[in-house]
């Protein structure tokens, strides 16, 4: 089934235009109280980040989803992951977070959990999209669903997450600064480390409705940088909006990103004898990751682009690490989904373990030099089958003689093909990444 309206992750926009409306957004919480209703399910959690149309669109879910039959729990602004984890403690059937993640307060987005945490598989999502062709049709007034406001969720979340490392982790005499991105972790990440014991500064935890990621978090981590530094701290994490991702710095201002620390948490595991099996990276994560866990035994292996594909991979390999670049680290024995506190916590306790600081847990994995170049034309599909394109790829990794990759990647949303090279030369990366590029776009123009 072709999907309208269904990315990779739920619903997303700029506010204001389709499908980011309150007329739409009504819909589309009927169609899924409909959908669920009709699978003899009747309660749904609703949980948002801090943007200030999140309070617009929790009313026009709510609305929808009660005009269906069915029961509404609120949780307010609490992290994705949260929600994931609430929808199953509760015994939900489902579970949606207003959200854009990492994006501004502009744009705004749905994203969905089933019952177990995890994310809508793709029959349901197609039976949503069906509904949503269909006129709009309220249950009879005696059958609407119930709605209230749930007043302990935070608690509740805060109580998992020091769960996930009790025994293992006690962070007293450590000085930690968090950037909380004015997002969905304001309220949850200080208060997670500091009853672990630590000395936490904060910063970006004043949410004002627009201010979310902007100049913090960690798409924007020089303020974090700079903080680290003149704290003279252990080390800063930066979660994003909705905090399902994270990214650290280091005691000396260092950001360390999400490949960094997926080679942490599996170095770690391998060294205490874990039966975690491998770790999962994506077709974007750093060629020096996969060399380091070669040299350390630990089997590796890329998926495509996105949190999605990297759990179905992991579940595929019953592995249970993986993660992205971009920071979004998934451990699936501690939690269904991509956490950034869980994550920065299970980092915390692997360089306890090995009583080391991050600097020096990082110092094993050298990221190799990467370029990236966007190459715009409109014939971006049937890179695999073009004979030019094809030639130049084996020139490039011909060139490379196995120190390096290339990668070839179209776009789904722009008509663009991402052109990577990585190696261990930076002046050769750029050179041949320069070359590729410019076949490319001969070939695509």
């Amino acid at each position: 089934m072709t999907r309208q309206y269904f990315g990779t992750d739920g619903v997303r926009g700029t506010v204001g235009e389709f499908p980011i409306t309150p007329d739409f957004v009504l819909k589309l919480g009927w169609a899924v109280g409909s959908v669920l209703a009709e699978q003899g399910q009747s309660k749904v959690l609703i949980g948002k980040d801090t943007r200030i149309s999140g309070y617009m669109f929790e009313s026009a879910l709510e609305a929808g989803i009660s005009a269906a039959g069915v029961d509404v729990l609120l949780l307010g602004p609490m992290p994705t992951p949260a929600i994931a984890y609430l929808t199953t403690t509760f015994q939900a059937q489902a579970g949606i977070v207003i959200s854009a993640s990492h994006n501004p307060y502009t744009d705004n987005g749905i994203k969905f959990f089933g019952a177990n945490g995890r994310k809508l598989p793709d029959a349901m999502e197609e039976a949503i999209e069906r509904r949503l062709g269909e006129d709009m049709k309220m249950v009879d007034t005696d059958a609407l669903g119930k709605v209230r406001r749930i007043g302990d969720a935070r608690g509740r979340y805060i109580e998992f997450c020091k769960s996930t490392v009790l025994g293992r982790l006690a962070l007293k005499g450590k000085k930690i600064v968090v950037d909380c991105a004015n997002g969905a972790a304001y309220h949850i990440a200080p208060d997670v480390l500091e009853e672990l014991g630590a000395d936490v500064v904060t910063l970006s935890a004043e949410p004002d409705g627009v201010n979310i990621n902007r100049d913090c978090g960690s798409t924007h981590p020089e303020a974090l940088i700079a903080r680290v530094r003149a704290e003279k701290a252990d080390l800063g994490i930066a979660f994003d909006g909705d905090a399902d991702r994270v990214l650290m710095v280091d005691d000396q201002g260092e950001l360390v990103d999400g490949d960094q620390l997926l080679y942490v948490l599996a170095i770690d595991r391998k060294r205490r004898g874990g039966a975690f099996g491998g770790a999962v990276g994506t077709l974007m994560s750093n060629f020096g990751l996969e060399l380091a866990l070669q040299r350390e035994g630990v089997p590796f292996m890329r998926a495509k682009v996105g949190d999605r594909y990297v759990i179905e991979a992991m579940d595929q390999q019953g592995w249970m690490l993986g993660g992205e670049s971009s920071g979004h680290i998934i451990c699936l024995d501690r939690a269904s989904t991509g956490d950034g506190v869980v994550s920065a916590l299970q980092v915390l306790a692997a360089l306890q373990h090995q009583g080391c600081s991050l600097r020096e847990a990082c110092a094993g994995m050298e990221k190799l030099p990467q370029v990236m170049i966007n190459v715009r034309g409109p014939r971006r599909a049937g890179m695999d089958d073009n004979a030019a394109v094809q030639a130049a790829v084996a020139a490039a990794e011909q060139r490379l003689a196995g120190t390096g990759r290339v990668l070839l990647r179209p776009s789904g949303t722009e008509p663009l093909v991402r052109v990577m090279v990585e190696g261990e030369s930076p002046a050769l990366v750029q050179s041949v990444c320069e070359e590729l590029a410019a076949v490319v776009e001969r070939e695509i123009a």
